[in-house]
This record gives structure tokens, C-alpha cells and sequence, in this order.
């Protein structure tokens, strides 16, 4: 019977999904409809830097991911707030700490936020042909895993919830390993859907056009920090930390800093584009 009622959950999802499929990015200034809510404004953003403490993230040779991910996080909200003084930043940490995935989400919640970005690093499996030639940035919103590269990605950053105490009480017993998790999580996330993909095509956009770096698209997995949260949410997985090239740029200043601004750069277009209808 539960097979039977996951099994609807799932077509019913991709036939909700249908429509937000990965795709190339043509226009990524392409507007988001008219909303109802006139003079809406974003002020409350949630800067998510991924892992942290005793959660690591992905490795490369001489790189852990909790570190890349925390400067450029720290590295965006500094130009935000350089920018734009009157927007509310606020990390959900700012220092090498371990914080728990649902508690990420309650942060972002409880402020209130009007968007949430949270910042990855990406690995390819050790036993994949040509690891070190992977590269390339990745944009991620919530939705159901279109292949199984999305949702080893998903399994892998959702994996941080085993190193967490009480973790099957917190998680209500959702299992980052078991792709049954996954379908009932793809339900969340529907009704920010339209905004959360607007905002990941600019940030796709800007990392390709701007700061020249190759991209792999804006692609849907079930992330537990973006189906928690109750405001437009992505993810962005900065590049391949198997990739020696991009290992070192990424662990570069200067690259942090450019991958930053690219971020900020999609922001501020999301935002305008946003208030202005």
C-alpha cells in the first residue's frame, strides 16, 4: 500500500514539475508574472554556508568544502551589504561550526526571509571515469531529481543530517539515503517554485556571462535546506573540488570573490526585477 500511495506521490509531482525541467539558460532575464502583493519589497536574506565544524563537505586535495563555502558566503554579504545597506543579511553561521540542517531552515523561517542562498562545493564520485575532468558550476532549486546525478548530489549534501544527535527525531524519518525520502520532500517548495527558478536562471547566467566560468545548467533535486524553507530558495554548487583547475580557483581570493559577486550580481537583477511589478 505505501508503495502504491509513493508511487502516486511521484507522478503526480512530475507532472507538477514538468514544465521546470533542466534547461539551458536563453533568456535569464526573463520576467516573472505580475504579482498580486504591489510594493513588495525583499528585504531579509538568508546566506547559507554549506557544512561546517565537524562536517567537512566534499574534500579535494588540499581543500575542504566547509571553508570555500564559508568565504564566499561571508565574501556576498559583505558586497550586499556594501551595496545594499537597507537589506537584512543574515548567515546561518559565520565561524567553523557544525549546524544541523533543520536548523538552517528554521533560521531562514523565523526571520521571515524574502530568499534564501545556500553555497556548495561540488565532487565527483571517486570511482567516476575522468574525476579530475568534471567541472563547472551548478544551480539548484527544490523539485524532483530528473536523473541519478541529482540525486547522488541531493543524497550527498543530506548526508550531513547522520551527523547530527537524535537526527531520526529531527527528520521526522526521512532517510537521506533512501530515494523513497525524496519523493514525499519534492512535494515543498511548489508554490515558491516560479521565484526560486527566476532568481537561479540570473545566478547561471552571471557565473557564465560575466565571470566566464563554464556552467552546468539550472538543474531540480530534493535538498532538505530548500524544501524546508518557506521563502524562494536555491543552491549553488560553485564548482568541482575533483577538478584540480577549479580546486585552485576556488580556494583562490580572487575566485571567491568573483564567484560572489556573480551571485550578488543575480541577486540584485532578481531583486529589481521583483519590486518593479
Amino acid at each position: 500500500m505505501l508503495k502504491y500511495l509513493l508511487l502516486i506521490c511521484g507522478l503526480a509531482i512530475l507532472s507538477i514539475n514538468t514544465s521546470f525541467a533542466p534547461r539551458n539558460v536563453s533568456n535569464p532575464q526573463e520576467k516573472i508574472k505580475k504579482s498580486a502583493n504591489k510594493g513588495y519589497k525583499v528585504k531579509t536574506i538568508v546566506i547559507d554556508a554549506g557544512h561546517g565544524g565537524k562536517d567537512p563537505g566534499t574534500l579535494g586535495k588540499r581543500t575542504q568544502e566547509k571553508n570555500i563555502t564559508l568565504r564566499v558566503a561571508l565574501e556576498l554579504g559583505r558586497i550586499i551589504k556594501r551595496n545594499m545597506p537597507r537589506v537584512k543579511i543574515i548567515y546561518t553561521r559565520t565561524t567553523d561550526k557544525f549546524v544541523e540542517l533543520y536548523r538552517r531552515t528554521e533560521i531562514a523561517n523565523q526571520a521571515k526571509a524574502d530568499l534564501f542562498i545556500s553555497i556548495h562545493c561540488n565532487a565527483a564520485p571517486k570511482k567516476a571515469r575522468n574525476r579530475a575532468k568534471a567541472h563547472g558550476a551548478e544551480t539548484y532549486i527544490m523539485g524532483n531529481h530528473v536523473s541519478e546525478a541529482n540525486l547522488a548530489i541531493a543524497q550527498r549534501e543530506n548526508a550531513s543530517i547522520l551527523l547530527e544527535k537524535n537526527y531520526k527525531k529531527n527528520y521526522g524519518g526521512f532517510n537521506p539515503n533512501s530515494p523513497q525520502s525524496y519523493i514525499l520532500l519534492s512535494m515543498n517548495q511548489q508554490v515558491h517554485m516560479k521565484h526560486s527558478l527566476s532568481f537561479a536562471r540570473k545566478i547561471d547566467w552571471e557565473i557564465k556571462r560575466r565571470v566566464r566560468r563554464h556552467t552546468r545548467g539550472v538543474k531540480q533535486a530534493g535538498f532538505y535546506v530548500l524544501a524546508r524553507t518557506a521563502m524562494p530558495s536555491v543552491l549553488v554548487e560553485l564548482g568541482f573540488l575533483s577538478n584540480p583547475a577549479e580546486e585552485r580557483y576556488l580556494n583562490d581570493a580572487l575566485g571567491q570573490i568573483y564567484m560572489a559577486s556573480a551571485i550578488y550580481r543575480a541577486f540584485k537583477a532578481y531583486k529589481k526585477e521583483l519590486e518593479a511589478q
